[in-house]
């Protein structure tokens, strides 16, 4: 005959030993939770943090794209004004140079406009008759026109009168003679001339002492 209080011993003891079990699955499950629930707040971190750092290049790429548009627009802007400086100047040299011709031109018509004349008179004087004398007086007629000429050009001889200046004169020979004065100019080989401060042709000249 089966006992009752044994029957009941033995309930009890299951359902302890279930309840033990459920425990321990039902502590098993909650960690289980808890670690999955751990795992995902990580990787929610993690892809949050990804996520910043991906918002950051993003704005960092966009400041460089304005940065780099602005230094393209700053670029365009002087390529812009380098063609204009560089037409300007290609101008201005185009310009300068026609006026340099036209300076050249109009000296040089000037100039031969006075001295024209003096080869008129020396070919009247080489083509006439008459003595040595008569030419001679032709020939200075001549000479003083040319330096009538030379004057309207503002061309002038340099003096060679006193001491040597080597601003306007070129010593080709010296000599030591007592006679003369210290850098004492005695001969003259060929005159200079100048026209104001610029010197045309220096004068060749013999020096003493």
């Amino acid at each position: 005959m089966i006992n009752r209080g044994e029957v009941m011993e033995n309930k009890e003891k299951i359902e302890e030993i279930l309840t033990e079990e459920t425990d321990d699955k039902i502590n098993e499950q909650e960690e289980i939770i808890d670690e999955t629930d751990e795992e995902i707040k990580e990787n929610t971190e993690d892809e949050v943090n990804e996520l910043d750092e991906v918002n950051e290049l993003k704005v960092e790429n966009n400041k460089f794209k304005e940065e780099n548009k602005k230094l393209e627009n700053e670029l365009d802007t002087l390529k812009d004004r380098l063609l204009r400086v560089n037409a300007e100047y290609e101008n201005f040299r185009n310009r300068t140079e026609k006026e340099k011709k036209g300076i050249y031109t109009d000296a040089c018509g000037d100039v031969l406009e006075n001295i024209l004349p003096v080869y008129d008179n020396l070919q009247r004087a080489i083509m006439a008759d008459g003595s040595v004398e008569d030419l001679r007086l032709g020939i200075e007629a001549v000479m003083k026109q040319f330096i009538e000429s030379l004057k309207k050009l503002d061309v002038e001889e340099i003096s060679t009168e006193g001491e040597f200046d080597p601003n306007y004169h070129n010593a080709i020979m010296h000599i030591e003679d007592d006679n003369f004065d210290k850098n004492q100019i005695v001969e003259v080989f060929q005159k200079g001339f100048k026209r104001g401060d610029k010197v045309l042709r220096y004068s060749l000249v013999k020096v003493a002492n």
